[in-house]
């Protein structure tokens, strides 16, 4: 059965079955909609259509069903409720939509699939971009504050890189997640969990008028209604599905969660391990939340046995086999593509959902929060439009300004993973042995720069990332006219001098908890 979390008159929170909130029927659990802001001005020009001062968001249960107002179900021809804004999945994506929607006075609705606090397979790190996107004033459950990283090329050539000032922090995602959602009901948003979205509907008997958005759960004969919808709901998105997102990349993670006794717990305090991994685009991490350690994985998708015997042999090397995991598991990531749609009529997508995470680390966290922020605001602004043609007019400022900041990351992002890819080696060369590379990189975790940023003002790191970019299509084309049989080609004279002796296997000493720390 699904509970609604709402906020009372008197600002408490109280739990109330799902069904006498909002006139449905019980729930049926099942797979659909799950979890998912960038920081996002008004559109220059627009004015909004109705302004509802500063009072706090209204329900529509607590809007009496006589008065028409917007918002309200009356020219529906039914006594059902219309939601401003309704968000599917609660996860950092979802969560901040809702609470941009409903800090704008609106009416918002947060359906998420699972019961909170729910468990998510996620590093859980904290970076700059992602402190900066959080609601004033949250209070951030830090498990863990980076000060050093251990670099390792395939548990080989370790090396550990320390600062004085705190880079990243590390969450757990039960924990994050849910304080998100807490911000979304402070502000006025209304929560309902375990109910699953089969669909969304924006035309057909279940839509009263033009104007409205159908939102179809399992076990309900009645849809929830809205002004505008955004989808949250994970890298499977069902919300996804409808806008018609494409996704390009696609990765397979696999993490572990480790128990570890306190004197192994005090080897990795303030410090986490990053391991560039032995197949193309891998690499894997240890992210320490004090008793436990999480270590995981990633590699592109298709290589599931070879990428759990990395995550096998990466937790052997490092000591930690003989420690049962707590928890086991493993998501795919996926990225979109450049053309990829990120709204439909009166419904956007925002964070996994959207396909939108860095395509280089696949960090996702500091994606969802801005790029929920912006969905949120903009559909505030879709709820306000009376028609087609402005509601499109909003979603296409939307997707310009997820375009125009993220997008632009993901680019570089991109550009960068194919590098990597083929050159893992001079990465952990340039991290562990040149100095303004490091700085780049904590300047990067503490959210003082971007990637973007760094390629567009500083003329020597552009070059180098073009002038490495071009040559992986060359090494490409020679190496498949070479098994074409053409003759005529040289051998490129750089492969495999630097990551082909440093990427192969082996057991070398990573900086783990039984090895000690490298200078």
């Amino acid at each position: 059965m699904g509970h609604s979390v709402s906020r009372g008159q008197a600002g408490a929170q109280h739990i109330v079955s799902s069904e006498h909130a909002a006139g449905n029927e019980d729930v049926e659990p099942a797979e659909g909609a799950g979890t998912g802001g960038a920081d996002g001005p008004g559109e220059p020009g627009e004015q909004p259509v109705e302004t509802r001062g500063e009072a706090p968001a209204a329900t529509p249960a607590e809007i009496p069903a006589e008065i028409p107002v917007e918002g309200s179900a009356a020219d529906g021809g039914e006594d059902r409720p219309v939601w401003d804004v309704v968000v599917v999945g609660a996860g950092p994506a979802g969560a901040s939509a809702a609470y941009a929607a409903a800090v704008a006075g609106r009416s918002v609705l947060l359906l998420e699939k699972a019961e909170l606090p729910r468990y998510k397979t996620c590093g859980g790190g904290i970076i700059g971009p992602s402190r900066d996107a959080l609601p004033p004033g949250f209070d951030l459950p830090l498990r863990e504050r980076v000060h050093a990283v251990t670099f390792s090329l395939n548990g080989k050539l370790t090396r550990t890189r320390r600062s004085r000032n705190m880079l990243f922090g590390l969450v757990n995602r039960d924990e994050f997640d849910n304080s998100l959602v807490e911000s979304a009901l402070k502000a006025g948003a209304e929560v309902r969990t375990g109910v699953t979205v089969s669909r969304v509907e924006q035309h057909g008997p279940a839509v009263p008028d033009r104007r409205t958005v159908a939102v179809v759960l399992a076990g309900e004969e009645q849809p929830v209604l809205a002004r505008a919808v955004v989808g949250a709901d994970g890298s499977a998105s069902r919300i996804g599905a409808h806008v018609g997102v494409k996704m390009g990349q696609v990765d397979l993670g696999l993490e572990a969660e480790i128990p570890v006794p306190e004197s192994v717990a005090e080897d990795w305090a303030g410090r986490v391990l990053v391991d560039w991994g032995p197949l193309p685009g891998s690499y894997g991490w240890v992210f320490p939340k004090g008793d436990t350690l999480t270590v995981g994985v990633i590699s592109a998708r298709g290589e599931g046995a070879a990428t759990k015997r990395y995550l096998d042999d990466f937790i052997g090397r490092l000591g930690l086999a003989g420690f049962e995991p707590r928890i086991s598991s493993g998501h795919l990531t996926r990225c979109r593509t450049d053309d990829s749609p990120l709204s439909r009529g009166r419904v956007l997508v925002c964070g996994d959902a959207a396909g939108l995470l860095e395509p280089w680390t696949r960090e996702g966290i500091s994606f969802a929060l801005r790029s929920g922020r912006l969905a949120g605001e903009w559909a505030v602004r879709i709820a306000e439009a009376h028609d087609a043609v402005d509601a499109r007019r909003q979603a296409l400022n939307y997707a310009f300004a997820v375009k125009a900041g993220l997008g632009v990351e993901m680019g570089v992002g991109r550009r960068l993973l194919r590098i990597f890819s083929r050159r893992p080696g001079l990465f952990h060369a340039a991290l562990t042995g040149f100095r303004p590379a490091w700085n780049v990189f904590a300047r990067f975790t503490r959210g003082a720069t971007s990637l973007a940023e760094v390629v567009r003002v500083h003329p020597i790191a552009r070059r180098a990332l073009d002038t490495l970019d071009r040559r992986e299509p060359e090494r490409d084309e020679r190496a498949d006219r070479a098994e074409e049989g053409d003759t005529t080609i040289a051998p490129d004279s750089d492969s495999g001098t630097v990551d082909g002796s440093a990427g192969d296997g082996g057991s070398g000493g990573a900086d783990g908890p039984t090895s000690g720390r490298s200078a």
